[in-house]
């Protein structure tokens, strides 16, 4: 069965705040930084039952996925390969040509599916995620 999609909005901050929760612990965002994220008119995102989510942004001709993430317990039925097709087709109805994201660069379960859903290497942030921890930012062509 097919999981519901449910179009993100600061009305379901709470709903997308527990998903990060649960995905990235500490270091997850609040629901009113959620919901503030929507205040621009650029952001929007979709969750998935049983816990998933994503958070973009489109500016102009590029887009951004600002977030992503699966609960531990529903990874690898791919809601996340699902979230990310969602995202890129929103991304290019609002003319965003090309759609990037940053992984954590020793991320191999998140750098494999980037790079199966034609995600490439573009630049390298060092120490992005700490002392150590490097950032990978990858692209996408939306439009071919």
């Amino acid at each position: 069965m097919t999981a519901p999609v449910i179009t993100a909005s600061p009305l379901c901050a709470d709903l997308l705040a527990g998903v990060h929760r649960a995905c990235f612990g500490p270091a997850a965002w609040s629901a009113a930084s959620i919901a503030a994220l929507f205040t621009t008119g650029l952001v929007f995102g979709y969750a998935l039952e049983p816990g998933g989510m994503v958070l973009a942004r489109a500016v102009a001709d590029e887009a951004e996925i600002l977030t992503i993430g699966v609960v531990p317990a529903a990874r690898r039925q791919g809601l996340a390969r699902r979230l990310l097709g969602l995202a890129a087709a929103e991304a290019g109805r609002r003319g965003a040509a090309t759609l990037f994201l940053e992984v954590a660069a020793d991320n191999e379960p998140a750098l494999c599916l980037y790079r199966a859903f034609g995600f490439a290497d573009c630049a390298i942030r060092r120490d992005y995620y700490g002392r150590g921890r490097d950032a990978l930012l990858l692209k996408r062509p939306l439009c071919e």
